[in-house]
């Protein structure tokens, strides 16, 4: 197929379905729907129902055409003339009726009737979208409408469209057409969305269209959820779909201070709860005019002009100030609120501890101890803080007040189980839905890590560092000990010196990782490795604490969509950062994972622990 979505985020963050589509198949109905929801080109009744099983009108399919032409926002509520006798002014469908006239994409009848009530056939459908392409009926030969057929099945229109030409069209064949009709070039060469959105090149040069930015070119506010935030929303909030945080959510969930955005034409809401709470340590490039602020060491963006007037000089905050940032779906500043115990409390890990200037307010400055932690939603947070006693690698618990700042190291707590297959439940515990987890080692910088990632891992005692309960029993932290190993960095040994003598101890291993070679050595242990795929444990984020060898399987197949191996007649779950080298003539080179799996490859894949402990296939080997 020629047109695939791209799966953009993320991971983000967003939950509106990104998965790349498979080749040679039409588009997800969802997909498809979305697409032409944030188009308004295709909506549903006030309960989201689009009744694609019910035949289309010449007037209906009229009006989805102009909503994708480019006088889609030029249309007005009445038309001065009737455009057609058996279409009065009063017609609903009057004003799209005369756009398409003008536009010359509709035709009478011989009686100069437009017959709007009519069921619409694809071959008249297919007229009129070549029409919006650029083609003229004098384009094609012969009988109507053998040409326009041929033409519409050679531009790929009809994907995903089942209905034979002399058939009635359904709203899912008009679907998929007005779909593919986005992604399809016009006679001049272009991307017909690119006609519609020149300024966001929502389809690439192959074809790909960008839903990620297309539903972000749709979306409005934002709004501050507080008394009457509904009243904002222009439709019954009651009836949309909500996400909050990029889950599939309801409108009782969503909190106070949560920061809302909407779309109309796709009946959507969605929800970001992120807030930061800390000293307002800089404001940039001038409180007169600001972009950015940093708090608690971490610079944020300001997305708003209401967050802008209220972090200004017109404003009511000022360095030095305690402030508490509501951020947006970018991660930016939407609004300023007010700090509250339950949101402003975090747990992490302590990261650094330093001595560290700060602007005083009054164009002088002072020395604060600081620290940096960083805590279970994968944030670094610098905090000022006097307490004596705390050092790198303490996990604490930080309560961030307007008038308080109390950061408490807390004690080790370990916890068994085995995580279930769905990622709801380790041991007797649910998860709660919003939980955060990190897993730590060492010196190196915590990574963020989803439950979904610890799917069957069987937990002792030692995999838990920290959890904590909701008042329901849920776990919503959970700090862990190294448990995924995807901490650390994978590549290849290639070249090796190890010299175990009376008088002489030391090793020296050459190893590559991502195409960039590396040397570890010691002066008095010998690791007793062997030339290979390995794994690179790191005593901090620079510095090489030392090398492992893997272990291997031979592999049959790998899946590049499910990021899954079989081999020994079972699966294998790869890691999302698999490394993939090629090996030839005594050399290992580095590859992709798409490239080996089409490839006349043997393949052989290694990897660092079982998938109960949390392992995964780390390289693979193709010769």
């Amino acid at each position: 197929m020629k047109h695939r979505l791209l799966s953009g985020l993320l991971a983000v963050v967003l939950v509106l379905g990104l998965a790349p589509m498979a080749l040679a198949a039409p588009p997800a109905e969802e997909e498809a729907a979305q697409v032409l929801a944030a188009l308004d080109i295709m909506v549903g009744d006030d309960e989201g129902n689009l009744a694609l099983d019910r035949t289309v009108t010449r007037a209906e399919f009229t009006k989805m055409t102009v909503a994708a032409s480019t006088s889609r926002d030029t249309v007005g509520d009445t038309v001065a003339v009737k455009p057609y006798p058996d279409v009065p002014q009063t017609h609903w469908a009057a004003p799209y009726i005369k756009a398409a006239v003008d536009l010359n994409l509709v035709q009478g009848d011989l009686y100069g009737n437009f017959n709007p009530n009519q069921k619409i056939t694809l071959a008249e459908g297919v007229t009129i979208l070549l029409r919006l392409l650029g083609y003229s009926d004098s384009d094609f030969t012969g009988l109507w409408p053998a040409g326009q057929m041929a033409q519409y099945r050679a531009l790929g229109l009809d994907e995903g469209v089942s209905c034979g030409q002399n058939d009635y069209m359904t709203r899912r064949d008009c679907l998929y057409l007005f779909y593919n009709l986005m992604v399809t070039k016009d006679k001049s060469g272009t991307y017909h969305l690119n006609t519609l959105e020149p300024t966001l090149n929502l389809v690439n040069a192959d074809g790909e269209l960008d839903r990620v930015a297309l539903v972000n070119s749709a979306m409005e506010g934002p709004v501050v959820a507080s008394t009457g935030w509904q009243s904002k929303i222009p439709f019954a909030a009651g009836s949309a779909t909500v996400y909050r945080n990029g889950s599939t959510s309801s409108l009782d969930n969503i909190q106070a201070q949560d920061v809302v955005y909407w779309s109309e034409s796709m009946r959507t809401i969605w929800a970001y709860s992120d807030k930061v709470t800390g000293l307002l340590e800089a404001i940039s490039p001038s409180a007169a005019a600001p972009t950015s602020v940093t708090v608690a060491g971490k610079s944020y963006t300001i997305e708003t002009t209401e967050a802008a007037y209220a972090l200004s000089d017109l404003g009511s905050y000022a360095v030095g100030d305690r402030v508490t940032l509501l951020l947006g779906r970018n991660g930016g500043v939407a609004a300023l609120g007010e700090a509250q115990a339950d949101s402003d409390l975090i747990y992490g890990v302590i990261t650094q501890v330093e001595n560290l200037p700060y602007d005083d307010g009054d164009n002088d400055s002072y020395t604060a101890r600081t620290i940096t932690v960083v805590a279970t939603d994968g944030n670094a947070y610098r905090y000022q803080c006097s307490a004596t006693g705390l050092k790198e690698g303490d996990l604490v618990r930080v309560v961030a007040g307007n008038n308080q700042l109390e950061v408490k190291r807390l004690t080790e707590m370990g916890l068994t189980g085995k995580m279930n297959a769905a990622g709801t439940r380790l041991g007797d515990y649910v998860l709660a839905d919003d939980i955060q987890i990190i897993d730590t080692y060492e010196g190196c910088t915590p990574i963020r890590v989803y439950p979904e990632r610890l799917a069957g891992v069987e937990f002792t005692e030692d995999m838990v560092r920290y959890y904590v309960l909701n008042s329901d029993g849920q776990i919503t932290h959970l700090i862990l000990d190294d448990v995924t190993g995807d901490i650390h960095q994978y590549g290849i040994i290639t070249d090796m010196m190890e010299i175990n003598m009376d008088m002489e101890v030391s090793s020296t291993y050459t190893f590559d990782v991502g195409g960039q070679t590396q040397v570890f050595s010691s002066s008095n242990t010998v690791y007793k490795l062997v030339p290979g795929p390995c794994q690179v444990k790191m005593e901090s984020d620079t510095t090489v604490e030392r090398l492992y060898n893997l272990s291997s399987r031979r592999l049959e197949s790998v899946s590049v969509a499910d990021k899954m191996a079989v081999g020994d007649n079972r699966q294998y779950r790869l890691s999302d950062q698999v490394a993939v080298y090629v090996y030839e003539k005594g050399q290992y080179m580095p590859s992709s994972l798409s490239r080996v799996a089409e490839g006349d490859y043997v393949l052989t894949g290694w990897y660092d622990k079982t998938e109960s402990a949390g392992g995964r296939i780390r390289v693979i080997i193709a010769q």
